[in-house]
């Protein structure tokens, strides 16, 4: 079920080094892993090249998110989607916070719906909404899917050392998105049907799915 394009974020940060060949090619499987220079390593990349340009694809990466949920509500009109969408505006407004207070540029000049500057991004975005617009499981399945990358992304992340500031709105993000899969997994259930893990380990994902709805801090989702 899952577009060829959906891969993980680190896929993406070989295109911020000079010798980074930048996305994967459709030929690989995106669900398997992505061996990418680290970009401090490269010549001429600083830690503050590397914190831009991971904030800068989170705030897209949340934008994502927010779009195809708000596209799928208009679809199929499931309270989930537009719920949820509004958390990820929540996600989107703090990691804006960190590229303001850092003088860096926003990516989203332009917020509409489905409007990216990351041509990946761009493309995913008409990969998944035509996905969700299957059916009502296929709708839910990709909000699972979406979340589910969103961990896998934000816990790679939190496995680098970060300023306190970027570290708290990473954890708030990451409750969020706990949350929001243990919502889509649990709409899923009631329909008979399951998430498979695409990114995470299976194991990790019932560890997050068994556990109860979070209430968490800045830019997360209560």
């Amino acid at each position: 079920m899952r577009p060829t394009t959906l891969v993980p974020f680190f896929a993406f940060l070989a295109a911020c080094t000079p010798t980074g060949s930048g996305v994967p090619t459709s030929a690989q499987d995106p669900g398997d892993p992505v061996e990418v220079t680290d970009p401090v390593e490269e010549p001429g990349v600083t830690e503050a090249d590397l914190v831009a340009a991971e904030l800068a694809f989170l705030r897209e990466e949340e934008k994502l998110a927010r779009d195809v949920y708000l596209t799928l509500h208009d679809t199929w009109g499931l309270q989930i989607h537009a719920n949820i969408a509004g958390s990820e505006q929540q996600h989107m407004d703090a990691v804006l916070g960190l590229l303001q207070a850092r003088g860096l540029p926003d990516p989203v000049a332009d917020d509409t719906v489905g409007v990216f500057v990351d041509p990946v991004l761009d493309q995913l975005y008409d990969d998944l909404v035509g996905l969700g617009q299957v059916s009502e499981v296929d709708a839910l399945q990709v909000g699972a899917t979406i979340e589910d990358l969103d961990l896998f992304d934000i816990t790679e992340l939190l496995d680098t050392p970060r300023d306190a500031d970027v570290t708290s709105v990473l954890e708030s993000l990451h409750c969020g998105s706990r949350n929001h899969i243990r919502a889509f997994t649990d709409q899923l259930a009631s329909r008979g049907t399951s998430y498979t893990a695409a990114y995470l380990e299976p194991e990790a994902i019932d560890a997050i799915v068994a556990e109860p709805r979070e209430s968490c801090g800045q830019g997360g989702s209560h």
